[in-house]
């Protein structure tokens, strides 16, 4: 099994590349703050989980790392409440996002408690 295969990497791979097409939408002066940072946040999920599923033969290395995707995933939530409150994207969108998000998070976290199924020693 690779990485890809794992259902929380679809998922939050996913979900980084639809924060990815619709902040091409958001204003050019935010360019370098919002824009930037829910686009690394979200991409930051995904990398962290792939780091974390080769460290998975050390339980600590393979927890702490996907702690860190959990904590990427937060950072995205709370980007896109500032996307909403600040009217770049509906209230539809907005509850689409956070959705997929909420699920990676209870992906993460069903790897977070069980990581001996995932290959952790």
């Amino acid at each position: 099994m690779k990485v890809q295969d794992l259902l929380a990497y679809q998922r939050s791979f996913d979900l980084a590349m639809k924060i990815f097409e619709l902040s091409k939408e958001f204003p050019k002066e935010e360019k370098y703050s919002l824009t930037d940072q829910i686009r690394r946040s979200s991409r930051s999920v995904t990398t962290n989980l792939s780091e974390a599923y080769r460290k998975r033969r050390y339980p600590k290395h393979f927890v702490s790392k996907l702690t860190d995707s959990d904590a990427e995933n937060g950072e995205t939530q709370t980007w896109l409440e500032f996307a909403y409150a600040c009217e770049y994207i509906t209230e539809k969108k907005f509850k689409i996002l956070n959705n997929d998000s909420e699920e990676v998070a209870r992906l993460l976290n069903f790897m977070i408690l069980n990581p001996e199924k995932f290959g952790s020693k």
